[in-house]
């Protein structure tokens, strides 16, 4: 067993941060900050960060499900009529259902090759435009939305450092995953926290 070949996989998930976002003059929403880190060669981004509200992860189970009939999807937190977005105890148990759910998907190597999912975790496209990028409608690729929508973005000064050391390794690494997204080392924050040190207080 050689050190090279003791580099495990991993993908961490953080729902957090919910926000209330007005619609319109009558109506408001919550949305929450999701953060991947990883060094997965599923991921065009090894770091993302993007905001998605409730029914946006509605669609994305919809759409996993339909493409992975044979796969039990997890459930998400139950959207009841009570459900109020200025009660903290609420808003909290939702954001946690909404972490458990992404965290059982991302366990998932079938459902880690939907492009749908990585649109959906690294850029902040809507459901209709996701679905016309993964049909072949828009201009731009899957790896090319991702991209795009980290070069708006800086970048997270740790994992610079990460791809100085490693640049020899990624340079190494070969296309992977049925995904058809392209491994890169670069990283987004779209005002993230830099670092999942800060998370753990």
């Amino acid at each position: 067993m050689t050190p090279k070949h003791e580099k495990q996989e991993f993908v961490t998930v953080l729902v957090r941060d919910p926000r209330t976002q007005k619609e319109d003059s009558w109506h408001s929403y919550i949305d929450y900050e999701i953060f991947i880190h990883t060094n997965s060669m599923c991921f065009t981004r090894k770091t993302s960060c993007v905001r998605r509200r409730f029914r946006e992860f509605v669609w994305l189970r919809q759409r996993l499900q339909s493409n992975a009939v044979l796969i039990q999807l997890p459930e998400l937190p139950s959207k009841t009529p009570f459900f109020n977005m200025n009660n903290p105890h609420h808003v909290d148990h939702r954001r946690q259902g909404l972490q458990e759910f992404l965290e059982k998907i991302l366990q998932d190597a079938l459902l880690l090759s939907d492009s749908r999912l990585h649109l959906f975790l690294q850029t902040q496209l809507s459901p209709e435009d996701m679905e016309a990028c993964v049909s072949g409608q828009t201009k731009y690729s899957v790896a090319d939305a991702i991209h795009k929508f980290a070069s708006l973005n800086r970048r997270f000064p740790i994992e610079d450092e990460e791809r100085k050391k490693g640049k020899n390794d990624a340079d190494s690494d070969s296309e992977s995953s049925s995904s058809g997204l392209r491994p890169s080392d670069d990283s987004i924050s779209c005002g993230c926290k830099a670092s999942l040190a800060s998370e753990e207080s």
